[in-house]
């Protein structure tokens, strides 16, 4: 009699870890074959029962940031794990813009960066995030809350049109704002398109290059909870160091003997307490101060108390950063949401900003054929933005406000009110209060999302379709209060005070239709997308301007009938334009080692003219694979090593609304006995009359070469890239002078053209790896140069734009020194001054560029140096001990010119201590000061230019890793604590009054603590 053994099923039972021993959780592992999904809990163990059906069980190991696994079970029942991490892997995943690769499939040049990158300092903003992080980036710094710096990836190309990248949120592009409205912790990858063959597919948008950001999704397994959140506090250091009291009372003693005899303002060689009476006269409470200075019968300038006017205006920063998110999902649904609120107080006082922030992401996949999601993104933000100088040249914040006043003079009486005029100039008012005075209240709502569905039609084949809303609210609400320095500063029973309300509405959306089809024949692989997507933009905004209104303190809440006589003024606008496109792209690999990629694109725009709307972008490029080919094979030390070459055009949508067509602008006329408004294309009479249509404007386009090579060597001991590109960008859109007999005195039109060239690099190395300790190092290195090639008409001299220069150049003459009192400085000056000159000892010295012994501006004036750094870098080194980790990040922007350090030095105005000419200090650094002189010595601006050139510590940041036991023990999963310094200090610079990180004196510094746990 025969028998038949039954078949049982099987349980496998499993822990999985990382490189470090530590337990993963929510790893998805799934029976090969099979829709058997499981995944690993928060002690990193999991369980899946294998049907008896099943011949030969595989386990596929998956999880994001490590390389994905397949393990045969061969009759166990238990097995132990450990997952290597795909950081250096060429294999991890890229977006590329509309679909996604494997970096090893990349033939364009493109640099990523993670969550655990973003997450590895606190950040207000994803800019922020990626700054010093990515080679061929190079970012600036913003610290005031609520800005953010500025962006160029690959150096500049336009003269006048934006430098600015496409911003791309899950597949769709943003046009009603930037990515200051995502949090940081909300994303997942930041994917940077530098190179044209790249950016191509983007068409007339992707010339200045193009930063693709995918947020968090849900992924298959358990529900997790995460929470991250961070405190910091900061302080507002200075750099400039200002005169104290001694210092400027001598300061305006040298200004005031520069006087001629003829002036009673002239300070005697000898100082006096009457002449110091009549020098500071004004003001009793600075009188009093002086007087300090003679009360033993003799000067002691170190009697003379000095007022900190910062410490007045400034405070502990204190920033507050949490976020939750719930993750989790099976094979059908997919699900992460997350809740965020920042809350920073500014180092100034005035200044804060507050936002909350919601995401919402679902992924449905309720059959094989068939899935659809949505990203939904949402922030509500609030920004004090602070004081601003109602003039131009005044002060950009409360605290350089400050640091204008007179370090003797006092902010307040001895009854503790404010002196309006401390000093008694009636053109230094007292900034303190101004905190109250001056409200500039910034909200914004952002709601931006991508919806879409995804049916296969056919093996190969399918079918997408994604459609983004992107929907954002600005309200800015000035007030001035009859108090402030911007109004009438005090002037008793003054109701002059101001109030705005600007309010915009930008409402944008994109609708994609994509076809894809891959297919594989032998060695073959095809691949192709198809994209025809239809754009539109729409922003209406308002404004509403008035002064005395007839309430206490109304905000602009009061600019309404009853509360002001009438408007100061009013506008409302509206702005729209749509763009269509058509994109095809071809992939291409034989044998995995020769790749092809190839694309097309046409766009039409609605601000282009009738038959001038449409132009085309195409791209290719290749990639070559070495260490596919034997004769690399058996070389042990190469694990990855592939060659790239790329071609491409792309286009800059610089052309603004209303270019090509024309617009109206009113005209008050006279009819009859009345005045009456008209409307005409142009009134050539007005300051900043209309530019006259060019219906052959067109796009600034740029054709850009890349040659790049990806490596991976000694078992992913060194891995990066390199890329060396150069571009040109024709049709620069550029305004030219036309005859006014036509009614309009310029037009817009594409003249000029530059050229652009420079190099990437990008090095990870594990330097160290043992057991308990590890040292990590990341640099980013960009080398980048510019050209200007040609412009109608020649030189731009007023824009110094000079054909052969850089863009952006400094243009002046050239500092030699300060004139002495020399015989061979005075024949010297009796020649110059024979021609005009009016040049005398302690005044600047200039070159005199064609030895004509005449100094003039036509003849005289060369370009000193330019604003864009020649090469930016960013080095993190990270060390590993058991549980342990330190990480300090430094940047470094080099050979580019900050301007600042001119000095009128009349002595009239606070002043930072500096090294001036007198008769018996013959220096050559500043001139001597003179206080009949407001202007300064006529040649000032030739010290106005510093080398900017900075080596800098942006972050140290120490961590810990609980072990998964205590972990356990505390409920959770993972739980590690940090804490960090912001901007411990420069390393080099050569300025020695300026943070050249920012661009002024101050910056903050700082510690943060932070917590990430997992539940």
């Amino acid at each position: 009699m025969n028998s038949v053994i039954p078949k049982w099923d099987t349980t496998i039972k499993g822990k999985i870890v990382d490189e470090k021993g530590e337990t993963l959780v929510g790893v998805s592992i799934k029976v090969k074959g099979t829709t058997l999904v499981t995944s690993t809990d928060a002690n990193g163990a999991f369980s899946i029962t294998i049907p008896s059906t099943v011949s030969n069980p595989v386990l596929e190991i998956s999880y994001v940031g490590y390389t994905t696994q397949e393990v045969a079970v061969n009759g166990k029942t238990t097995l132990s794990i450990q997952l290597k991490s795909s950081t250096n892997d060429l294999d991890e995943i890229v977006v590329v813009g509309y679909n996604t690769v494997k970096k090893s499939d990349l033939t364009g040049s493109v640099v990523s960066v993670g969550a655990e990158e973003i997450r590895s300092r606190p950040v207000a903003n994803a800019l922020q995030a990626i700054q010093g992080k990515a080679a061929g980036v190079d970012i600036t710094s913003n610290e005031r809350p609520g800005q953010l710096g500025n962006i160029l990836i690959r150096g500049v190309r336009s003269l006048k049109a934006s430098n600015s990248p496409l911003y791309v949120v899950d597949g769709i592009p943003l046009q009603a704002g930037g990515i200051d409205a995502i949090n940081p912790n909300d994303i997942e990858t930041i994917d940077i398109l530098k190179d044209a063959s790249a950016t191509a597919i983007y068409g007339s948008r992707g010339a200045n290059g193009v930063v693709l950001v995918t947020t968090k999704r849900g992924k298959i397994g358990r529900l997790t909870m995460d929470y991250v959140g961070t405190a910091t506090i900061e302080t507002l250091n200075d750099r400039m160091e200002m005169m104290n009291s001694a210092q400027y009372i001598e300061f305006r003693r040298d200004a005031l003997r520069a006087l001629p005899t003829s002036d009673s303002r002239k300070y005697p060689a000898v100082a006096t307490q009457a002449a110091d009476r009549l020098a500071f006269a004004g003001d009793p409470f600075v009188l009093e101060n002086i007087d300090k200075g003679w009360v033993n019968g003799v000067y002691d300038g170190s009697l003379v108390p000095t007022t900190d006017w910062g410490d007045l205006v400034t405070r502990t920063g204190v920033t507050q950063d949490h976020i939750l998110s719930l993750s989790g999902g099976t094979d059908k649904i997919k699900a992460y949401g997350s809740f965020g609120y920042l809350n920073q107080k500014g180092t100034q006082l005035g200044q804060d900003f507050e936002r909350y922030s919601g995401k919402v992401s679902v992924e449905l996949n309720p059959v094989k054929w068939f899935k659809m999601g949505l990203n939904l993104t949402t922030t509500y933000g609030l920004q004090n933005y602070g004081f601003v100088a109602a003039s131009a040249s005044g002060a950009g914040n409360i605290y350089a406000a400050a640091r204008g006043m007179l370090p003797m003079a006092v902010p307040y009486d001895k009854d503790g009110n404010r002196i309006n005029l401390p000093g008694g100039d009636i053109n230094i008012q007292n900034p303190i209060l101004e905190a109250d005075y001056n409200i500039n209240l910034r909200k914004t709502f952002r709601t931006l999302g991508s919806v879409f569905a995804e049916i296969n039609l056919l093996k190969g084949l399918k079918y997408r379709i994604n459609f983004g809303p992107d929907f954002s609210n600005f309200y800015n609400g000035k007030y001035q209060d009859a108090k402030s320095v911007n109004r009438d500063a005090g002037i008793p029973g003054s109701v002059n005070n101001y109030a705005q309300l600007n309010q915009s509405n930008k409402f944008a959306y994109t609708l994609d239709h994509l076809i894809y089809y891959d297919k594989t024949i032998g060695k073959h692989n095809f691949g192709a997308t198809l994209l025809q997507s239809s754009s539109s933009y729409r922003d209406e905004s308002s404004s509403l301007t008035g002064s005395r209104i007839n309430l206490i303190a109304p905000l602009w809440y009061g600019l309404r009938a009853g509360s002001i006589t009438a408007l100061d003024g009013f506008d409302t606008d509206l702005r729209k334009s749509t763009l269509a496109s058509y994109m095809a792209r071809v992939n291409y690999s034989f044998d995995n080692k020769y790749l092809l990629t190839a694309s097309m694109r046409w766009d039409g725009a609605s601000q282009l003219a009738e038959g001038n709307k449409w132009d085309f972008f195409p791209s290719a490029a290749l990639a070559w694979r070495l260490d596919q080919e034997e004769f690399l094979k058996n070389i042990k030390w190469i694990n990855q090593l592939k060659l790239r070459l790329g071609v491409g055009s792309t286009g800059n949508s610089a052309v603004d609304i209303g270019s090509t067509l024309g617009l109206l602008q009113p005209l008050t006329y006279t009819f009859g006995s009345s005045a009456q408004i008209g409307y005409v294309a142009s009134d050539a009479s007005l300051a900043n009359p209309i530019s006259f249509p060019n219906k052959l404007l067109s796009w600034e386009k740029t054709l850009q070469y890349n040659l790049g090579v990806d490596f991976d060597l000694f078992n992913g001991r060194i891995g990066g890239s390199l890329d060396v590109y150069k571009s040109k960008t024709t049709d620069l859109i550029l305004q030219k002078n036309i005859p006014i007999i036509n009614g309009y005195p310029t037009s817009f039109d594409n003249i000029g053209s530059t050229k652009n060239k420079g190099i990437d690099l990008t090095l990870n190395t594990i330097n160290v790896k043992t057991r308990d300790f590890s040292w990590e190092s990341t640099l980013n290195f960009s080398v980048s140069k510019d050209e200007i090639l040609a412009l109608n008409g020649g030189n731009m001299v007023l824009d110094r734009f000079f054909i052969g220069q850089r863009n952006g150049v400094a243009y002046d003459y050239v500092k030699e020194g300060i004139w002495q009192d020399t015989p061979e400085d005075k024949i010297l000056m009796d020649k110059f001054n024979a021609n005009g000159g009016t040049f005398k000892v302690g005044s600047i010295k200039v070159k005199d560029l064609n030895g004509d012994n005449k100094i003039d501006p036509n003849n005289d004036r060369q370009v000193i140096g330019h604003y864009n750094p020649s090469w930016t870098g960013g080095l993190t080194n990270t060390f590993g001990y058991k549980g342990f980790d330190l990480s300090v990040f430094i940047v470094a922007r080099y050979n580019f010119l900050i301007e600042t350090g001119a000095e009128s030095l009349q002595g009239r105005f606070a002043q930072r201590v500096l090294d001036y000419w007198t008769p018996t200090n013959p220096t050559n650094d500043y001139p001597a000061p003179n206080y009949g002189s407001a202007a300064g010595d006529p040649f000032k601006s030739s010290m106005n230019y510093q080398d900017g050139s900075f080596i800098k510590v942006r972050n140290i940041s120490l961590g810990y890793n609980f072990s998964a036991d205590l972990v356990k023990k505390l409920t959770l999963s993972r739980l590690r604590i940090y804490a960090q310094m912001i901007n411990p200090g420069l390393i080099y610079s050569k300025i020695k009054w300026i943070d050249p990180d920012l661009g002024g004196s101050t910056f903050n510094r700082g510690v943060v603590f932070g917590i990430n746990a997992s539940f």
